[in-house]
């Protein structure tokens, strides 16, 4: 339809945020999501503290436990010499909170990201610059607001207004309140809570996890994300940036651009399953019994392990109605 309308010269239709406006009743969920972010960074940061986390140095596997688990599924360097044993090191909340990073910008419909303008933009959390572009004004990371949609015809936009010099406030501006968007340096922040508040933390944690889940997904049904089809790159935007840093898969062919595509929400807001421990400071899990083992995000699993209730969503798949056997009695089982 669009290519009959475009061969025929009529304009392409467009409704908000398609056409550069903003879609007032998501303006609230966005600000919803951006103070769940903090709240959820803040919480995971403390929980750290309290709740182990280790990751393995060889490949991105993540237990919360005591300690690591005895599962044989890495697939990182020299795992042959290790039988595929984890290599486990104190995990941090990168490990737990995926960066999934992209870059701002002032105008989403203006100049594309060129290879050798990269380092003119900042990269930032996907969260907030999805946040920002449905509608959250922060100083520090400015975004132009139109009042006349942009127009097109096909794929090819022939009005968006005059192009507007992006303001950098940012270069001299105090960065401290920037500080609290990002993960990096979270746990030096933030100093361990109370034995008698880390329930009270944990609650909080998960709810500002679920907010952060169904806020993302319902900005994404109206806001473009792209993500690309053979790297983890995340780009918030209508079209896809020109820098050529994919380096997966036959990218020769390429010459390094990435493959763009409809992102999903698991792409900018990444779950990061891992192995439900019933007890975590008993035996660690093995390999014979993996199949009676249930899985969890992250955060669920952290907030579980502190206190928190489990939502009724992720009960299924944590398995918890399965009765692991012991090992001797693994093969007897049907």
């Amino acid at each position: 339809m669009n290519k009959k309308l475009a061969q025929m010269g009529i304009e392409k239709p467009l409704e908000p945020p398609k056409n550069g406006l903003l879609v007032p009743r998501l303006i609230p969920v966005a600000y919803d999501v951006l103070k769940a972010w903090k709240v959820l960074i803040k919480g995971v940061a403390q929980l750290l503290h309290v709740i182990p986390v280790y990751g393995c140095s060889k490949c991105s596997e993540v237990h919360v436990a005591e300690t690591g688990h005895e599962i044989q599924n890495c697939l990182g360097s020299a795992n042959s010499k290790r039988r595929s044993f984890h290599s486990w090191v104190r995990g941090s909340i990168n490990d737990v909170l995926l960066p999934v990073e992209s870059y701002h910008l002032y105008d989403p419909f203006g100049r594309r990201v060129m290879h050798e303008t990269r380092f003119d933009y900042d990269r930032i959390p996907a969260v907030v610059e999805l946040c920002i572009q449905a509608g959250v004004d922060i100083p520090e990371y400015p975004s132009r607001r139109r009042t006349k949609p942009i127009r097109m015809i096909g794929r090819k936009v022939f009005d968006r207004g005059e192009y507007v010099e992006e303001p950098r406030p940012w270069r001299t501006a105090d960065l401290s309140a920037l500080v609290e968007l990002d993960t990096h340096g979270a746990c030096e922040r933030f100093p361990p809570p109370l034995l008698s508040e880390v329930p009270r933390i944990a609650k909080e944690t998960m709810d500002a996890y679920q907010t952060v889940r169904y806020g993302v997904k319902r900005l994404m049904k109206s806001y473009t994300v792209k993500a690309c089809g053979y790297c983890s790159e995340v780009h918030v935007g209508p079209w896809g940036h020109n820098a050529k840093l994919c380096g997966e898969f036959k990218h020769q062919w390429r010459d390094g651009k990435h493959g763009w595509q409809d992102a999903t929400p698991d792409e900018v807001f990444p779950p990061n399953y891992v192995w439900h421990v019933r007890d975590p400071k008993g035996p660690p899990l093995t390999s014979a019994l993996k199949s009676y083992y249930g899985k969890a995000p992250a955060v669920v699993e952290i907030c579980m392990q502190a206190g928190a209730q489990i939502p009724a969503m992720y009960k299924p798949m944590m398995r918890l109605d399965v009765i692991i056997p012991e090992s001797g009695e693994a093969r007897f089982v049907a």
